[in-house]
Order: C-alpha cells, then sequence, then structure tokens
C-alpha cells in the first residue's frame, strides 16, 4: 500500500478553503482535463456530508474511462472530510483533506493511502505508471489552486 502526503498553503480564509473543496462540482476544476473527469450522480448534493456517494467517469491511464465511485465517510466542519472508493480502479483508496487555519490564510493537507490490485502486476504498474500519474494529478492541483487564489 502506498501512502502519500501533500500540503499547500493558500491565502483564503478557512470558511472559504471549507466552502470551496467541500462542494463536488469544483473537482472537475482540480483535475488535469486529460483525466476525463465527469460528475455523474446525479443527487449528490452541493455539500459534503457522511454518507454521501458520488460517481464519476475518470479516465487515468491511456485515456480508458473508468466508473469510480466514492463515499465521503467523515466530515467535520471546517476540518476534515474522507472520501473512500466504493468501485472503481484501485483495490483500496482512502484519501483524507484537512484544514488549518494558519497565519494568513488555510493549510490544506492530504493523506492519501491506496493500492492497486492484481498483485505483482499492480504494483509494477504502480511503480511505473500510477504513482507518478497521482504525484501529477496532486502537482496540477497545486498549480491550478495556487493560480485560483493568489497571494
Amino acid at each position: 500500500m502506498r501512502e502519500l502526503y501533500f500540503k499547500q498553503a493558500l491565502p483564503i480564509s478557512l470558511d472559504e478553503a471549507w466552502h470551496f473543496f467541500s462542494n463536488p462540482a469544483n473537482l472537475k476544476e482540480i483535475t488535469p482535463a486529460h483525466m476525463g473527469f465527469k460528475v455523474t450522480s446525479i443527487h449528490h448534493g452541493e455539500k459534503m456530508y457522511a454518507g454521501q456517494v458520488i460517481r464519476y467517469i475518470v479516465s487515468p491511464l491511456f485515456g480508458i474511462p473508468l466508473k469510480w465511485v466514492t463515499e465521503i465517510t467523515h466530515v467535520v466542519d471546517k476540518q476534515y472530510f474522507v472520501d473512500e472508493q466504493r468501485f472503481g480502479p484501485y483495490a483500496f483508496w482512502h484519501h483524507q483533506h484537512h484544514f488549518t487555519a494558519i497565519e494568513g490564510g488555510v493549510l490544506m493537507e492530504d493523506i492519501l493511502h491506496y493500492k492497486v490490485g492484481f498483485g505483482f502486476l499492480g504494483n509494477l504498474m504502480d511503480g511505473l505508471l500510477v504513482r507518478q500519474e497521482v504525484e501529477s494529478i496532486f502537482a496540477f492541483r497545486k498549480k491550478i489552486l495556487a493560480d485560483r487564489f493568489p497571494g
């Protein structure tokens, strides 16, 4: 299993950060276009809540579209939320999103645990492709967020 950690400080208030990141509609804005990301849920709501199920189409590798279903399992208002994959490309996916008010803005921290299935072949694919793709997605998010919320 992989464990990745990402952080970014933004010059916005905790309220602004929570408002933006707790709205599932904003996920597309912070996902690279080549991923073909599309929220397909009809009744997913405008704010994250525990028990919320969100369906997507995503093309993480080679442009192959995959259905992905996540559940928001934990939410503490303006502190953190957790999404876990229920169906999709990973054998395991657990993603924590933490928000902390700091001087001059907010610190966002992402803690991601994931595992690619298919045993040895999955481990090989993770080492060759998957981890770099996941890291590039977070690098893209960092740049998009810095542009969207300049300080």
